[in-house]
């Protein structure tokens, strides 16, 4: 009985170990982040200004910031901005994955150089691409000093182009990853199907077309979510290439909620429009964790 005892107690003690490493963390998790998401909600009800209050205001900030200009320019740079980002990033991930399947030489040592640009901050590429297509000594510099005086490149201080910079910056850095995804579904494609296939008689387009996308469609819907969730909270990438500049032309809703909050002293508005950001990437992850979770069971 003794014996049965001590390993009834130490199995029990298995057990509650890891939930007890694990429980401050779930705590802490649980304060900072949801916790200070449910705060930012409610500031959004409140009259808050420089610093949080709780003065009951109802839908009134909501109703003021979608009577704001800036709100609707930043909403219109982020379609912008989002389409671009999301199409030319499955585009070029898609096509660097299709060219390292082919068991090409230095696979080993490509890999690692497209994936690197993930591995760097925003703020690293926001800077680094500022310099290269700023004209006084990016690009558009170089190629006058080589002699090629009726070069321009001004797309960063220009208006009506300077969003694409960031589609650009923001590409460079994504795609590998994305290369990623869709290399390891092309990799978990069952061979047979695909000798078959060419055995029928299959050329290489209908083999892609008709087979090899179509099961890719996992992949496909994963950079989708991964995409637009990155481009809706997109902040330092846009401070460090443009400031939202030149004027409002790269303004994005994450770098309006900053502004609102921390430059106008106008928190409640602030609040406002990270709650709407943050409904619509719950309205992107939310049918994505319950798709994934119910092909599961």
């Amino acid at each position: 009985m003794a014996v049965s005892a001590d390993a009834d107690f130490k199995t029990r003690l298995q057990n509650w170990i890891p939930k007890l490493v694990l429980s401050p963390s779930l705590a802490m998790m649980l304060v900072f982040v949801y916790g200070f998401i449910l705060f930012s909600v409610y500031l959004s009800f409140t009259d808050s200004r420089i610093l949080p209050s709780f003065g009951w205001v109802g839908w009134e900030n909501y109703d003021k910031l979608w009577r704001l200009s800036h709100w609707e320019t930043s909403l219109i740079n982020m379609g912008i901005f989002a389409g671009l980002y999301i199409v030319i990033c499955t585009c070029i991930g898609l096509g660097l994955a299709i060219f390292l399947d082919q068991k090409i030489r230095g696979e080993g040592l490509l890999r690692p150089i497209y994936l690197y640009p993930m591995a760097l901050s925003f703020i690293v590429t926001g800077t680094a691409w500022k310099w290269f297509l700023d004209p006084g000594i990016g690009l558009e510099n170089v190629m006058h000093s080589w002699g090629w005086e009726s070069f321009e490149f001004d797309w960063i201080k220009n208006r009506d182009y300077a969003i694409y910079t960031v589609v650009l910056a923001a590409v460079w850095q994504t795609s590998g990853f994305v290369m990623a995804m869709f290399l390891a579904g092309l990799r978990g494609i069952d061979n047979e199907i695909l000798r078959a296939a060419q055995m029928d008689g299959a050329s290489n387009w209908n083999l892609y077309r008709r087979i090899i996308i179509p099961q890719l469609r996992p992949a496909f819907l994963s950079a989708f979510v991964i995409l637009s969730h990155l481009a809706i909270k997109t902040f330092d990438l846009v401070i460090a290439l443009t400031g939202g500049g030149p004027g409002r032309a790269t303004e994005l809703p994450a770098t309006f909620m900053y502004s609102y909050t921390f430059t106008r002293n106008q928190m409640g508005i602030g609040a406002a429009s990270a709650t709407i950001m943050l409904m619509t990437i719950a309205a992107i992850m939310i049918p994505y964790l319950y798709a994934e979770l119910r092909e599961k069971r």
